[in-house]
């Protein structure tokens, strides 16, 4: 009798922000889990870790030997373009070679970036790719060569797909570092953003769950690109708003003003980075998650309970010595 899903080997490159709960999640279901990463990392009990460079397609091909499914949780060390512009494309290609060499299935997890604008029209597994970014532009080019793949029969492959992250672990975000050292030391948290268009972020527990339906699901869910379950879509301000009723205070939110930005990008390569990714923010930008919720039971965490546990990791992250936040309903 054939070996269940849970019973074999599931191999996650990337041990992030995501990467990390996933591994525990799926060792939670019964999985045998491995890690590939580039440095040591602190792995949940029970989770091997194998050490070496994902721009090396033999380390790559090694660290999957024997895996039922792949998972590609990498994103380059910086956000500089040019580093994107070689290693995307260098990751994509040595995952789809090493998942097709152990007969794996590739879930990838990837972002928003190559849709481009929308008209505040809601985002689908079948919105076609424009983009209007040279890093939206990057992640179009490796999604049609993994989907190329697939349709060639060489590697069974899944997209999960999110936007802008926020939970425990979620210090590279929006809703990282430089939100919550100001706001929990109550000066006011200065962001890149519109705080008042509708925007989908998702919590990083329903990222996780999401993949692991996509890694665990039955056959039919490969050759697809699903939005991973999220919240319905609403302004920063008011996600900034449920922080504030989770911590008990108010958090003070301002945005930085784009001309401001720009300048400051001369003098700051992530600024200058980031300004062509703003454009998500001058319109509604929302993610419609119903095929997960429908067809994989995938549903997201309820957005207070979510608020709660995003303040209770930041308080001892941020602030390790500091009292508890004054939280209801738990």
């Amino acid at each position: 009798m054939a070996a269940k899903v849970t019973d074999r080997l599931h191999v996650l490159f990337g041990a992030g922000q995501v990467g990390v709960p996933l591994a525990r999640a799926l060792t939670e279901r019964g999985c045998r889990v491995r890690v590939a990463k580039r440095t040591p990392v602190t792995v949940p009990a029970g989770v091997e870790l194998s050490l070496g460079d994902a721009t090396d397609r033999g380390f790559c091909v090694a660290a999957a030997a024997g895996a039922a499914v792949v998972y590609h949780c990498m994103n380059p060390p910086s956000y500089s373009r040019a580093q994107w512009a070689r290693l995307v494309p260098l990751y994509m290609g040595n995952l789809i070679e090493a998942a097709a060499a152990a007969g794996a299935r590739l879930v990838v997890l990837d972002n928003l970036y190559m849709l481009g604008r929308t008209g505040g029209r809601p985002m689908t597994g079948d919105t076609p790719m424009r983009p209007c970014s040279r890093k939206g532009e990057i992640r179009a080019r490796a999604a049609d060569a993994l989907f190329e793949a697939h349709r060639r029969g060489r590697v069974q492959v899944v997209t999960g797909r999110a936007s802008d992250y926020y939970g425990p672990g979620g210090t590279l975000t929006h809703f990282g570092d430089a939100f919550w050292r100001p706001a929990l030391a109550g000066r006011t948290a200065r962001m890149l953003v519109n705080l008042d268009v509708p925007h989908t972020y998702h919590y990083v527990p329903d990222v996780v769950a999401g993949l692991a339906a996509l890694g665990l699901g039955p056959e039919r869910v490969t050759g697809r690109v699903w939005m991973l379950p999220c919240a319905p879509a609403e302004t920063t301000r008011r996600v900034a708003g449920r922080f504030a009723r989770a911590l008990g205070r108010e958090i003070r939110v301002a945005t930085l003003p784009r001309p401001l930005v720009r300048a400051l990008g001369l003098v700051v390569p992530l600024l200058r980075e980031v300004d062509e990714m703003l454009y998500q923010w001058d319109e509604p930008f929302v993610v419609d998650d119903a095929a997960i919720r429908a067809e994989l039971g995938v549903v997201p965490a309820d957005p207070d309970r979510a608020a709660r546990e995003t303040v209770a990791w930041a308080v001892e992250h941020y602030t390790p010595d500091a009292a508890p936040p004054l939280v209801e309903g738990r």
